[in-house]
């Protein structure tokens, strides 16, 4: 679920995001459609709903700290691929920042960091592989993790052992933290539903958002010019 927030902002900057600015590649369209299907029913009937009471019991400030507490506990995920794409200036800047939230911000419930100077970023191996020249392959709509490629999924296997939840032994508490963190996720996407559902064509606009969002990721905000190559 926390892949569809990249969603918002490709909805808001695109406008419509119905004609992609590039191939799309999804050879799978028939396979992922009912996928998308499937993941589209369980947020209905379960997530959504869940969604709606979490925000109705909780605090706005509470929910706050949550979402505090979940970016910074994934936020060595950042850390390390900042270093890994060459950029070691804001590698050591989210140390920084990782270190004054963990401590002075109360194991990351609070973001003392960001008014310190101290920017939050957002990097994946799934941005590093694609800074290194690797391909999205695929487009994949994958159940109850949402839009995805090649390149991202194995990213996301990549990450694994960078999830400190990965090494404990404590199950009960793992899946109490991983059900807090999506609905705690799916409550922030509230707002956003009626820019899904108001498209045409629902599918293809999370499709095209989430490449054309995950293009501008791996060139930091400033993709080059592509070239369409239309016949004369």
């Amino acid at each position: 679920m926390r892949l569809i927030a990249l969603l918002i902002a490709a909805g808001v900057s695109a406008g419509c995001a119905h004609s992609p600015t590039y191939d799309p590649l999804d050879p799978l369209e028939p396979v992922n459609r009912g996928i998308y299907k499937f993941n589209d029913a369980a947020d209905t009937y379960v997530l959504r709903p869940v969604a709606k009471g979490y925000v109705a019991v909780t605090p706005t400030f509470v929910r706050t700290g949550v979402t505090n507490f979940f970016s910074n506990l994934t936020y060595p995920l950042t850390i390390v691929n900042q270093f890994l794409q060459g950029k070691p200036a804001e590698g050591f800047s989210d140390v920084g920042r990782f270190l004054i939230n963990s401590t002075l911000g109360v194991g990351g419930l609070f973001d003392p960091a960001t008014p310190l100077g101290l920017e939050k970023h957002d990097e994946d191996f799934g941005q590093t592989f694609g800074t290194w020249g690797v391909g999205n392959g695929w487009y994949l709509m994958l159940p109850f993790l949402g839009p995805s490629t090649n390149r991202d999924l194995t990213g996301r296997i990549f990450a694994i052992p960078l999830n400190p939840t990965y090494y404990s032994d404590e199950s009960e508490i793992i899946l109490g933290l991983s059900a807090l963190d999506i609905v705690n996720t799916r409550a922030m996407l509230l707002n956003a539903d009626r820019l899904v559902r108001n498209q045409y064509d629902p599918y293809v606009f999370i499709r095209d958002a989430y490449l054309q969002r995950r293009r501008a990721q791996v060139y930091d905000g400033n993709p080059p010019r592509e070239d369409f190559d239309f016949d004369d």
